[in-house]
């Protein structure tokens, strides 16, 4: 029987093969799996010529990738396009077929009531939140909970009445219809106040759906990225404490003055605490009834509810200047509340959420809403975690609950007429336990990320004391600027050679990391562009050492006065040329009778005197030559400056996501201003789109060509290493000036 050891295999084959015989994939053939994966993680090894763009474009076959033109496919016109286009806005055409009615109508059944039985308090208390008679919540539970059963595509959130937008709703209603101050006495300018604001209400609504649903269609819906979830959490924290305060006059039985605008909650609180003395008796529908609660002791109540539905009614347009930019806000907010629950219950049952569709879908149903008189509505987080925990698996759940509100619109309405309006107070109350549950953000921000527990704090301030719309605004406002902020702070580092690997980390964080000699690796976390274009030289320039621009100047200022000195030779030398044209005829007599011993007597530096002029300017002619060429010298050795202890520099140039103009010219700058101070530049790890980028703004010319970029970092630095610029050093010494 044959040993199965895979050792006694290794050595059975060295006594078969020889030594040396053995190639490292006959060895790894004879060890077990797990073995031999681990040899070839110990032993990776790779080999491959040095590449910088050039050669990677040509080894690669580069070439830019086809533009695809969306908006040719968006105007085909065929039978197939437009089936495909009915089943993308129309889903129900998708599911509906499909729906397994064994396996999911009795729990769909049974949330759709659940969320009901929540839907009818919640209506009629945020209908009074949003500055309306109550039955105009019911009216909101209805419409676009319909609506959004035919073209939703979340099968798990309940679209409806919600407290951040009945608030948001209730501060515009204020602002352009104000309420009577005394609200129990019913006359005819109560009754004209309710219809104003119902019909500002509804025509906000019709904005509200136009904005979205045209959002939808132009495929912006991305747009709600720009509220990042600490800004939304902050927001719905601060709405929140502006639905519990709006509150207490339900409560305590209060008639407060209308506040709208800027510090408008906190006006609201000192009247609140100066005519708390004043709060009556509150009780259940029950009690009020039996009691007369009403007529004895003033407590405000719900009030006819008239039974049946409302005709359609045009929206106002004169109203649509005015509630524009409200409108806007509106429309933001509740598609970003609508679009992350609906993305977390998409993830946890395994399918998609169309974020454009959903814009559509929403937008429809408060635009067709707002024709039957709603308010704009979104989705409720209680409600939706309802419909989900109750068995609830589609959209089938929201069509039974509207068809339960309708119900009591048409039949039951009148139940409801003697419901103290406190009691829907305390149930609006009693739903904001979990957004202001998010206050405990602030301890987990602290702790995960403190820019955005600024964010959230200054979300929150900006709601509370600016009110709804304007605080939002500031906020996104704010988070924008924070995050050109951090971008033009990005992390600098210089980077080294981990030991025996071609990778490059910073050196301040490993230790074992260690700079190649003669090189300089300088990186950035960021992109590089106009806001921060100036930060990345300042900062390449400290990181390196070197005062660079100290060193530029210095230079300047030494070869400006070998060029004076030049220039006060050749005038020199011209002024002798004009001495020998002068002395042309003349010439020293010498006595040739003179005796030999005269001659010998006189001194050798009276013969000296005794050459021509001429001979005198041809040897001034030559020194003026040789000192003009030793002051052409300009290296920074010949002129005296100190040198940089690094002959090239490579920038990684990898976190570059984009470039513009101002990039271009900084890194322009950069090869300019090093190359000035004997310091050639390369750079490294660009992705295509960067290149192609570069190549479009003409970066690349005589001076900086394409070899100057290399494939990767470890590329860079060893040709850096192979091919250092020469530095000539003049063998002519040069007096310092």
């Amino acid at each position: 029987m044959w040993p199965t050891d895979a050792s006694w295999g290794l050595e059975y084959c060295t006594l078969i093969l020889g030594p040396g015989k053995i190639r490292p994939r006959d060895t790894q053939a004879l060890l077990p799996t797990t073995q031999a994966m681990e040899l070839r993680k110990r032993d990776y090894h790779m080999e491959r010529p040095l590449l910088n763009q050039e050669q990677l474009e040509e080894l690669g076959h580069w070439g830019s990738a086809p533009r695809t033109h969306q908006w040719r496919t968006w105007l085909q016109c065929s039978r197939a396009r437009a089936h495909a286009l009915l089943l993308q806005h129309l889903p129900i055409l998708v599911w509906l077929p499909r729906y397994p009615v064994r396996d999911w109508l009795l729990g769909d059944l049974l949330s759709g009531l659940s969320v009901a039985i929540m839907q009818l308090p919640q209506g009629l208390a945020y209908a009074l939140l949003a500055g309306l008679p109550p039955v105009f919540g019911l009216y909101s539970s209805f419409y676009p909970v319909f609506i959004y059963f035919l073209f939703g595509t979340s099968r798990h959130i309940s679209v409806g009445t919600f407290a951040v937008m009945s608030v948001m709703v209730g501060s515009v209603t204020e602002s352009l219809a104000p309420q009577a101050l005394n609200d129990s006495t019913i006359n005819e300018t109560a009754r004209d106040g309710d219809a104003a604001r119902v019909q500002v209400a509804s025509t906000l609504s019709v904005l509200v759906g136009l904005f979205q649903v045209g959002l939808g269609l132009v495929h912006f819906g991305f747009v709600v990225t720009y509220l990042s979830e600490p800004l939304v959490r902050g927001y719905t924290t601060a709405a929140a404490v502006q639905v519990f305060v709006s509150q207490l006059k339900y409560v305590f039985g209060l008639h407060l003055s209308s506040h709208s605008g800027p510090l408008s909650l906190i006006y609201t609180v000192l009247e609140v605490c100066w005519k708390l003395p004043q709060s009556k008796l509150i009780g259940a529908t029950s009690i009020s009834y039996g009691v007369g609660l009403k007529h004895r002791f003033e407590v405000d109540v719900v009030g006819n509810i008239p039974t049946g539905l409302v005709p359609p009614v045009a929206p106002n347009s004169q109203l649509f200047s005015k509630l524009m930019g409200s409108a806007f806000a509106i429309a933001l907010v509740g598609f970003a509340i609508a679009i992350s629950l609906g993305k977390i219950f998409a993830l946890r049952h395994g399918y998609r959420v169309d974020s454009n569709q959903e814009l559509v879908a929403l937008g429809l149903s408060n635009l067709i809403g707002g024709i039957f008189q709603c308010f704009p509505v979104s989705c409720s987080m209680s409600r939706s975690l309802v419909q989900e925990s109750t068995g609830g698996n589609s959209q089938v759940a929201g069509a039974v609950s509207s068809l339960f509100i309708l119900l009591i619109i048409v039949k039951l309405g009148e139940l409801f007429r003697c419901l103290p309006k406190a009691v829907l107070a305390a149930i609006v109350i009693v739903n904001l336990k979990g957004m202001l549950g998010q206050l405990s953000d602030v301890c987990s921000l602290w702790k995960a990320n403190r820019a955005d527990l600024l964010i959230w704090l200054v979300t929150f301030m900006a709601t509370i004391l600016l009110n709804l719309d304007l605080g939002l605004v500031a906020a996104v406002i704010f988070s924008l600027l924070l995050v050109v902020v951090r971008t033009q702070r990005p992390h600098y580092s210089i980077l080294g050679q981990v030991p025996d690997t071609d990778i490059y980390r910073d050196v301040a964080e490993y230790s074992e990391a260690k700079e190649v000699p003669g090189v300089k690796v300088f990186r950035s976390s960021a992109t590089v562009y106009f806001a921060n274009a100036e930060f990345y030289s300042d900062a390449l320039k400290q990181r390196c050492g070197v005062d660079v621009d100290l060193l530029i100047s210095q230079k300047k200022k030494l070869l400006k006065k070998q060029e004076q000195l030049k220039l006060k030779q050749l005038q020199r030398d011209k002024k002798l040329q004009k001495q020998a044209a002068s002395s042309k005829d003349t010439s020293v007599s010498i006595n040739v009778n003179s005796s030999l011993e005269d001659m010998r007597s006189n001194n050798v530096e009276d013969c000296k005197a005794m050459v021509s002029p001429e001979d005198r300017m041809e040897d001034a002619t030559a020194s003026g030559q040789e000192d003009s060429k030793a002051l052409d010298v300009s290296t920074l050795k010949a002129l005296g400056l100190p040198q940089p202890d690094f002959h090239s520099l490579i920038l990684d140039l990898s976190a570059l996501s984009f470039v513009d103009t101002v990039c271009l010219k900084s890194l322009k700058n950069i090869f300019r201003d090093f190359r000035e101070i004997e310091v050639e530049v390369y750079m490294a790890a660009c992705h295509s789109p960067v290149i192609s980028q570069l190549e479009a703004g003409h970066f690349f010319d005589a001076s900086v060509t394409k070899k100057h970029l290399f494939a990767s970092v470890h590329d860079a630095v060893t040709f850096a290493l192979q091919h250092p610029r020469p530095v000539p050093d003049s063998p002519v010494s040069v007096t310092r000036l």
